[in-house]
């Protein structure tokens, strides 16, 4: 079930982690991450993603209350949702590879499809 993770953070704390993440993962397309906080932003970009499917001022202003930059908004509404427009979900990829050096963490990659 999307966001029941904690992450060890309070719960401003994850929010906040999670829109800029969501928001440079729609930005660049791609980020490098922990496997457990990229499921969780995997969940919040599939969401975003399927509100900008359909281009109203009422979903305009549900994802800009979530993603932090207007551009990043303007390009959802604009390049991105369209290209899944006849796609219902899975539109985000989580691969791992493998542990971080320094505490062996597993690390992911978390790309649009």
């Amino acid at each position: 079930m999307p966001g029941t993770r904690k992450l060890g953070r309070t719960t401003a704390q994850r929010i906040a982690m999670l829109r800029a993440m969501v928001t440079f993962l729609l930005e660049n397309g791609k980020i490098e991450t922990t496997l457990t906080r990229a499921k969780e932003v995997q969940a919040m970009a599939e969401k975003m993603i399927t509100i900008a499917k359909n281009d109203t001022l009422h979903n305009r202003r549900q994802v800009l209350a979530f993603v932090t930059i207007e551009d990043v908004v303007t390009k959802l509404f604009k390049e991105i949702a369209p290209k899944y427009s006849d796609r219902n979900g899975g539109y985000t990829r989580v691969t791992k590879i493998g542990p971080r050096r320094g505490d062996g963490a597993e690390m992911a990659v978390i790309e649009l499809i």
